[in-house]
């Protein structure tokens, strides 16, 4: 019963996050409490009053701000897929969702989603490099180039806003939703505003059009979208 109201409501609120009803309505003074927050969140860390770390290797984030999925894992190993053709060694590490403990768990392709996740098993199973999971991603990092010191880039796949981790490039997706109805939690589905900074976005969509790219905070080039 717990979990058929459970989807109810998500369910709900899915549907009311594309568009500015009453339901969102209602809600928007909440999601600017949450702004606020998250706002000031960001600017302890950039002042340092939160610490961050930075790793000895490159860091590639590919992440959303629209909650749940917008196609991160598939751009994760389209990236590592390319980065190996381009002679580099990359790793990947994960908060694996669904998986068991909280410390730094090397995916091996004898993993079990219960035991990493199902996303993370599936890029070491298409990929074949080095994939770790854990809740602290900057601790992750540095057990993955421990175990595997060839490594010489590093991707997290989802972390957007861990901002424990220091980053060299930010990738934010979107799917065909765009930015829904383009507030913040819970009156809408980002976590941050499209106005977030990044370098580059990615919008999964079969059918990209300018205004969705507008939409997303993107500008429309020759088919791409830029930040």
């Amino acid at each position: 019963m717990a979990q058929n109201k459970s989807s109810a409501l998500e369910s709900t609120l899915t549907r009311n996050w594309l568009r500015r009803g009453p339901l969102a309505c209602a809600l928007w003074p909440l999601s600017l409490l949450f702004r606020l927050l998250s706002g000031l969140r960001v600017a302890l860390f950039r002042v340092g009053l939160l610490k961050s770390s930075r790793l000895p290797v490159p860091v590639v984030v590919v992440g959303n701000i629209y909650i749940g999925g917008t196609g991160k894992t598939p751009l994760t190993i389209w990236l590592v897929q390319a980065l190996l053709r381009a002679g580099m060694r990359p790793g990947v590490i994960s908060r694996g969702f669904g998986s068991s403990g909280d410390g730094a768990r090397a995916v091996s392709d004898a993993s079990t989603p219960a035991e990493v996740g199902d996303e993370p098993l599936l890029i070491r199973q298409r990929t074949g490099v080095p994939v770790m999971v854990g809740r602290d991603r900057a601790a992750t990092g540095r057990a993955l180039l421990a175990a595997h010191p060839e490594v010489d880039i590093l991707l997290t796949d989802d972390g957007l806003q861990h901002y424990q981790l220091q980053r060299d490039v930010e990738i934010i997706l979107f799917d065909g939703r765009g930015a829904g109805n383009g507030w913040l939690l819970p009156a809408g589905p980002l976590r941050e505003p499209v106005s977030r900074r990044r370098d580059f976005t990615v919008i999964n969509t079969p059918q990209l059009t300018a205004a969705m790219a507008a939409g997303v905070g993107a500008a429309l080039d020759g088919g791409r979208a830029d930040p």
